[in-house]
């Protein structure tokens, strides 16, 4: 009788551990689920305010909004993959890059304030950008540690859980430029 109670008490410590990791592990994949689609709906608001300011700088010169016109259509937001972050990352850069190219040449265009406004809105998104992906990154950190680590590991692959790859991190930003660069210019 004893053994018997022994045997049920250990069977329920161990169905208990792997439904408690299997919620754990839900929740954290639901929450990085959550934070890639948090940087996803930042980057499509990001290109939506670039859209904008492009409009606007049809009004100032036709070659420059056919030239950011063209780099425009290298928005390809739909469904971005954790590899394609960087890349959309990248085009709009190169697309504000050309704006402030654009607005230095046009000074009625860089005082115009719904140009400036947009201009401050995008480098919302940005931060927004920025956070959503720590966010994603901590989550994933998260999870990979649950389903390497013993004994969460034999719960997550009996449960197909796999490790997930972090967001790459933005080399061009992280490389601040120095602050005698600053002053020598």
């Amino acid at each position: 009788m004893t053994v018997t109670i022994i045997i049920i008490a250990l069977a329920l410590i161990v169905f208990l551990y792997i439904f408690k990791t299997q919620r754990d592990l839900v929740s954290l994949e639901e929450k990085m689920k959550n934070a890639f689609g948090q940087i996803n709906v930042q980057l499509k608001t990001r290109w939506d305010a670039v859209t904008n300011l492009v409009e606007m700088t049809k009004q100032y010169t036709i070659h420059e909004h056919d030239t950011l016109t063209d780099v425009i259509a290298q928005r390809r937001i739909t469904n971005v993959s954790p590899e394609q972050v960087a890349d959309q990352e990248n085009a709009i850069q190169t697309v504000l890059s050309r704006l402030n190219a654009v607005a230095e040449a046009y000074p009625d265009l860089k005082a115009n304030t719904m140009f400036t406004d947009t201009m401050a809105s995008i480098r919302q998104y940005e931060e927004n950008v920025r956070v959503s992906r720590m966010v994603y990154n901590d989550s994933v950190t998260k999870m990979n540690m649950m389903v390497r680590q013993w004994p969460s590991s034999i719960v997550a692959s009996m449960l197909h859980f796999t490790t997930h790859e972090l967001l790459p991190e933005d080399t061009a930003k992280a490389e601040a430029p120095s602050v005698s660069d600053i002053f020598n210019k």
